[in-house]
């Protein structure tokens, strides 16, 4: 595997929810493979609208519109099957599906995508994905209960394992911690710098801290545009942009 080999692209992506006005505006970078990137900036600069297109999330709502490319593994996945773009890059929402125990939450993905499965293959698959996220030991004599008797810390944990169900090539989260309590956030950064070993994660966050915690490259988004990235430590210690410095420092956020 070549270090920093990049997995995903974004070429001039450009995305808008009104006409002639971008909520993204001509990104470009390369994300590189079984690292954590931090997409960093003030509210409103496009940093989950950036997040949301790679599973094409922005195709749920009508009037939004995407321009440029964004490639994963040298495909356009503008051009894909959604469905397909959604196994390959897994979303991992802050809360499980609230009507659905703990069990079909991890495979619920399936469900969604109409993949049928046998009852030993789900078992194995819910056994494998939350010991994978360090839940199993906890929620093992549980696993018919509904997801939301969790604490918040094992919901995002149970929310890790949904989205790892699939086996997808990239995790999206997005926010994973703001309703966290240290010890909870904690947990969960211990456990993303053990999956980036088997994948590439992308989160965005208004932490800074957390992001020179646990990203090994951060991205830097005012008004919609990437004004800065580099790898986190350098970006934290050396900015090249006086508006990076201005946001690291505090000075607007």
């Amino acid at each position: 595997m070549q270090i920093d080999h990049p997995i995903l692209q974004f070429k001039n992506v450009s995305i808008s929810y009104t006409p002639g006005k971008n909520a993204v505006n001509h990104v470009n970078a390369d994300i590189k493979k079984n690292r954590i990137t931090a997409i960093m900036g003030p509210s409103g600069c496009g940093k989950s609208t950036l997040l949301r297109a790679i599973n094409r999330m922005h195709e749920l709502y009508p009037d939004i519109r995407i321009s440029g490319e964004i490639l994963m593994d040298n495909r356009n996945i503008l051009k894909m099957n959604p469905m397909e773009v959604r196994r390959m890059a897994g979303m991992v929402f802050q809360r499980p599906f609230p009507t659905m125990s703990i069990f079909d939450n991890v495979i619920a993905g399936y469900k969604l995508n109409g993949i049928r499965l046998k009852k030993k293959e789900k078992e194995e698959i819910v056994e494998t994905c939350l010991t994978n996220v360090g839940l199993w030991n906890e929620v093992k004599d549980a696993l018919f209960k509904k997801g939301t008797f969790l604490s918040g810390g094992q919901q995002q944990r149970l929310c890790i394992a949904r989205a790892l169900a699939l086996k997808p090539e990239v995790l999206l989260m997005d926010e994973p911690t703001s309703a966290l309590d240290p010890i909870a956030t904690n947990r969960i950064e211990e456990l993303l710098l053990e999956l980036k070993k088997e994948f590439t994660i992308i989160i965005v966050t208004h932490n800074m801290s957390q992001a020179a915690r646990i990203s090994d490259y951060s991205m830097f988004m005012y008004l919609g545009e990437l004004i800065e990235y580099d790898k986190t430590r350098i970006m934290f210690t050396n900015p090249r942009d006086k508006r990076t410095e201005e946001y690291l420092t505090g000075q607007f956020g």
